[in-house]
């Protein structure tokens, strides 16, 4: 199928969504993406991108109010979802299933109908409300991936470390890609 949603919430690291969105449009997968009010505001802040250029970046793109958006029913196939950056306030509402835009409407269709959802939290340090909030979406069938950097890869620049949070997100989502050096071994 080859179709992700992503949706991308007022957290730093804005730039980790607008990078997977890159990569999706180079690898040919069809992409539908969900800006919040407060993400937008995080591109001016953070990136050099307008939310133009990164909506363009998409196939489609859904604003939050709009409840009757194809991805907000089970019936629209998807081969999974992603919020990148996650934002607590999203963590939380994903965890209550408290369905209050279309970001975590899809993100509750998705656990629904057994797809993969990917919580790219964005926050630190975390207290153990954050972690209880982080364990209840994995026991509800959510993958919570925190953009940790890694070094076995060598990397020598910030776009090293954006590449391996979004190569580990795609080797999540099933899709073959070359954004970082794969542990060989010593």
């Amino acid at each position: 199928m080859n179709r992700i949603v992503v949706g991308i919430t007022g957290a730093t690291g804005v730039i980790y969504g607008i990078r997977l969105l890159e990569v999706l449009r180079d690898l040919q997968i069809e992409s539908h993406l969900i800006l919040s009010d407060v993400a937008k505001r995080c591109i001016g802040l953070e990136t050099a991108f307008t939310v133009d250029q990164v909506e363009k970046l998409a196939h489609r793109v859904y604003s939050t109010k709009d409840m009757a958006a194809p991805v907000s029913s089970g019936s629209f196939r998807t081969d999974g979802m992603v919020i990148v950056p996650c934002t607590i306030k999203t963590l939380s509402a994903v965890a209550h299933s408290y369905n209050e835009n279309l970001i975590v409407r899809t993100a509750d269709v998705s656990l629904k109908e057994r797809r993969r959802l990917i919580l790219v939290v964005r926050e630190t340090p975390l207290h153990k409300g954050h972690l209880e909030l982080m364990a209840k979406v994995a026991d509800l069938g959510g993958i919570i991936l925190p953009p940790v950097p890694a070094f076995y890869h060598s990397p020598h620049t910030i776009q090293d470390l954006i590449d391996h949070t979004v190569g580990k997100i795609c080797d999540l989502m099933g899709i073959d890609h070359t954004l970082f050096k794969r542990w060989e071994g010593v």
